[in-house]
């Protein structure tokens, strides 16, 4: 592992990895081939599982990314287990179990991880014309039901990396909103890890603010995103594994409308849709996690009612990763 990771303390005191997905320390990889491969082998085993054991749930229980899972059945999976799983087998610290280790390395861990790179790269590349045009204007990134908020700052490291004095000197806020306030704890925590000197943003000054928001009132959505002057700034927003996969037809609707009506013309929307396919409808026998799989043609609908346009749709095997533009 590189000797560059920062790190940050949880609510509890347990120190985590910062993840920078521009870090081979936790950059993954994978062709569509190989990608398909995985996902057959995974819909394979997961048609032989039986009920969990006695012995297996009691072990479960006592490991960090166990009870996670568990608690998660027949609901979602909170903010801080989705961020323990994209952390990897490799980064998990001496307290890992083996039974940690082994679901930190399955498949859907794999994927959570690639989709997080997914939304850092759609964001940031829909962000870098309207940021170059304007040097001055704010940049305002706002993550709905968004945990740790772990893409919002990777695509920030992105730009930084990428673009060199494109954030120099600007207001740059980053919006968590969830319900749960453990995930935007750790994340508020990271992102001043990150800017401290040495670290992948030193130099810059990185606001964090965590909203409790229930995406059933997105009435509140326009309340805060006029609080958070959105209108005026570079803004993107983006849900991972939120509120395109959890949210229903009306709720993503009402969010899209807030959105399109409080943000600028060139504001981009990235999120991850549960895709309708094989490998979902295995993860369903394996976690029982309350997801809405849809087809990439009702999303689209879903978007043109909101007033957004699917602009890039990346295909992977438990979701359709996407960037919107205003249509």
């Amino acid at each position: 592992m590189r000797t560059d990771v920062v790190y940050a303390k949880t609510e509890e005191g347990v120190e985590l990895p910062v993840i920078d997905v521009t870090n081979p320390a936790f950059r993954v990889s994978a062709t569509d081939a190989e990608l398909a491969t995985m996902a057959e082998q995974y819909i394979l085993e997961a048609g032989k599982q039986q009920e969990v054991p006695v012995a297996l749930r009691e072990v479960l229980r006592n490991s960090m990314l166990g009870r996670g899972l568990m608690a998660a059945a027949g609901t979602f999976l909170d903010g801080m287990s989705t961020y323990l799983l994209k952390l990897g087998p490799e980064n998990l610290g001496m307290a890992a179990s083996p039974i940690d280790k082994k679901i930190a390395a399955s498949f859907p861990a794999f994927t959570a991880r690639l989709r997080l790179q997914d939304m850092a790269r759609l964001l940031t590349d829909g962000l870098l014309r309207a940021a170059a045009e304007e040097p001055r204007r704010p940049v305002c990134l706002v993550n709905i039901g968004g945990g740790t908020g772990s893409d919002s700052w990777n695509t920030v490291i992105w730009l930084q990396g990428e673009q060199g004095e494109l954030l120099v000197g600007r207001e740059i806020g980053i919006a968590v909103m969830d319900l749960d306030a453990r995930g935007p704890g750790f994340g508020g925590r990271s992102i001043a890890a990150l800017c401290a000197a040495g670290g992948p943003l030193g130099g810059l000054k990185v606001g964090f603010r965590h909203f409790s928001y229930d995406w059933s009132d997105a009435g509140r959505l326009r309340k805060l995103l006029r609080e958070l002057e959105a209108g005026a700034a570079v803004c993107g927003i983006s849900s991972e594994g939120g509120l395109f996969e959890y949210g229903s037809d009306e709720e993503i609707v009402s969010n899209l409308r807030a959105l399109d009506a409080e943000t600028p013309r060139d504001a981009v929307v990235v999120g991850s849709v549960t895709r309708d396919g094989g490998p979902v409808r295995a993860s369903l026998i394996a976690s029982r996690v309350l997801t809405r799989p849809r087809t990439i043609e009702g999303f689209r609908s879903l978007c043109r009612q909101g007033g957004w346009t699917v602009e890039e749709a990346r295909e992977r095997p438990f979701s359709y990763n996407v960037r919107l533009v205003k249509s």
